[in-house]
């Protein structure tokens, strides 16, 4: 999550063409030090409704900065769509299954609207916070033709995820000819609130086991996957995730023995590991009957928790033999987070900001 300075906007101009339907996202602005300051929260975005998924996904794997498939831009293309059509089906009843379609907008608008009354307590003329998604609406055209801002929601680096996002928000800015500077807070996977947040509701997950399930338990430990290409390429996302895991194992009375996986990979390339249901099944064999499954990558939830941790992690596990198998909850709509990114926010204004380019 980050901050912005913006001069008078000249009109905007049409958006560009995109594989969906247009909706709007308006914001308005002004900031705490200066005028025309604002926050924008930015993440990846889901489909909101079943008819939504294709083009959503047509959107996530057109772009190279996130999956690199082989041929250039044209192969890309037309291998992402190759993989789309191979797919649909499959991710139309998972999403089917948490409910026909994504819920990280909504709880994503919590997030924004808490922040936004942290900021308004603080302030007596607050900035204004809005949201963009990088492959759904509303997309960072649209936040811009009203706010001038920039941020993330991925507290852990990686060009694949922040850096994608913060690429295309530049790119919009571009093309609508704004004229205005945008900085950005880019990781905060080190901030004392968020690791004190993500003790707490590991701790409560924890403190509400059996005794004799807690004494056996074992915390897998589970963050989005990340091709291995830009891990060999000095990408700092691993390093990030380990941190904050560390960090909280740290905070944590007489914390579980831990594992670290990943999840959430597809597509014809190298992904690090080890995958999340490879740990299940070698933690199941070793004799293993109790899990608790923390999220760690994530601020909300969406598919990759109400689906993939809630549901297919879950029948993996029950399959392998583990009888309980317990979810570390998200951020969601938690007021401790939106004083995190207020913290963010308020720090990042008063140190002046780092420019995007």
């Amino acid at each position: 999550m980050s901050t912005a300075t913006m001069t008078p906007q000249p009109p905007p101009q049409a958006l560009p063409n995109r594989r969906d339907v247009s909706s709007g996202f308006a914001m308005a602005r002004n900031g705490p030090a200066t005028a025309d300051v604002g926050i924008l929260l930015l993440n990846m975005g889901g489909p909101d409704q079943i008819a939504t998924v294709r083009p959503f996904l047509d959107n996530l794997f057109g772009d190279r900065e996130i999956i690199r498939l082989p041929g250039g831009w044209l192969g890309q293309q037309v291998l992402s769509r190759i993989i789309v059509r191979s797919r649909l089906a499959e991710v139309i009843k998972n999403y089917e299954s948490i409910g026909g379609g994504s819920p990280i907008v909504c709880w994503t608008t919590a997030q924004m609207e808490g922040l936004q009354a942290c900021l308004t307590e603080r302030f007596d003329t607050p900035p204004k916070v809005g949201m963009a998604m990088r492959y759904w609406h509303p997309f960072a055209d649209e936040a811009l033709r009203e706010l001038a801002a920039a941020g993330t929601l991925y507290p852990h680096y990686t060009k694949a995820t922040t850096g994608s996002s913060e690429t295309d928000l530049l790119a919009a800015r571009d093309r609508l000819g704004l004229d205005m500077s945008i900085s950005f807070v880019s990781e905060w996977y080190d901030h004392d609130g968020y690791l004190d947040l993500w003790t707490s509701l590991v701790a409560r997950t924890l403190d509400g086991l059996d005794d004799d399930v807690r004494a056996r338990a074992r915390l897998l430990v589970s963050a989005h996957g990340l091709p291995k290409r830009f891990v060999d390429r000095g990408d700092p996302y691993v390093e990030h995730v380990k941190a904050t895991l560390h960090h909280v194992l740290d905070r944590l009375d007489d914390p579980p023995p831990a594992h670290l996986a990943f999840q959430s990979r597809t597509g014809p390339v190298e992904w690090i590991g080890p995958g999340t249901e490879e740990v299940i099944q070698r933690l199941a064999a070793q004799g293993h009957d109790a899990l608790v499954v923390w999220p760690i990558s994530f601020v909300s939830d969406h598919i990759e928790t109400t689906y993939e941790v809630g549901q297919l992690f879950r029948d993996e596990a029950e399959n392998a033999g583990i009888r309980e198998y317990h979810v570390v909850p998200s951020f969601n709509d938690d007021p401790r987070l939106a004083s995190v990114l207020a913290d963010l926010a308020v720090r990042h204004l008063e140190n002046g900001g780092r420019p995007g380019t």
